[in-house]
């Protein structure tokens, strides 16, 4: 089975084709760098993103905190993920940067916040 995908590694946007053969890549063309193969290969085999959610704040400025994921989370794992982001309530200052959660589903991934919120 062949899967056209488009590479968002670099700016190039290279147009891929990944042959697959037992749920696995068995060849890359379309690639203009090594990048291309590499992002193929992992959005097939191993899909991850980086996520970004709001967390509810209480007593703060704001009413709820952007965050996002330190690295990609397993694709497959998002719904679990924003499932626990869910049930976090923020009642503190925060800098951007600081975690919010960490070991998020136990893979070692942080939820940091992606700004600050003083004190109400």
């Amino acid at each position: 089975m062949i899967k056209e995908l488009i590479c968002v590694e670099c700016p190039k946007g290279c147009k891929l084709s990944a042959d697959i053969e037992n749920n696995r890549v068995a060849k890359v063309s379309g690639n203009e760098c090594p990048k291309g193969e590499r992002y193929a290969v992992s959005e097939i085999e191993n899909p991850r993103r980086v996520l970004t959610a709001a967390v509810t704040a209480q007593g703060l400025s704001l009413r709820m905190l952007p965050a996002r994921t330190d690295k990609p989370i397993p694709k497959q794992r998002i719904f679990e993920a924003m499932e626990e982001i869910r049930k976090l309530r923020v009642d503190r200052p925060v800098r951007g940067g600081d975690v919010i959660l960490k070991d998020l589903l136990g893979l070692g991934i942080n939820l940091i916040a992606t700004r600050d919120i003083p004190d109400a």
